[in-house]
């Protein structure tokens, strides 16, 4: 799809209810996104757990300071 490969990072959520479903695949969903778009950043992020959150707070950081810089 064209979000993929036009897209700057893609935000995966409800990353921790991944183990119940014994189809999905992380590394194979990574590799299919970077088939699409090599250079934008994946990140799993959880509400419940705050996994990730970090990860995207700093993305985020990251973006505005290059903004700004602009």
């Amino acid at each position: 799809p064209l979000m993929f490969q036009i897209a700057d990072v893609v935000l995966i959520n409800k990353c921790d209810v991944l183990p119940v479903f014994d189809d999905f695949d992380k590394d194979r969903v990574t590799e299919r996104i970077r088939m699409r778009n090599p250079n934008c950043d994946i990140i799993f992020i959880s509400a419940k757990t705050g996994e990730g959150f970090e990860e995207w707070a700093n993305w985020l950081r990251r973006e505005i300071r290059a903004f700004q810089e602009a």
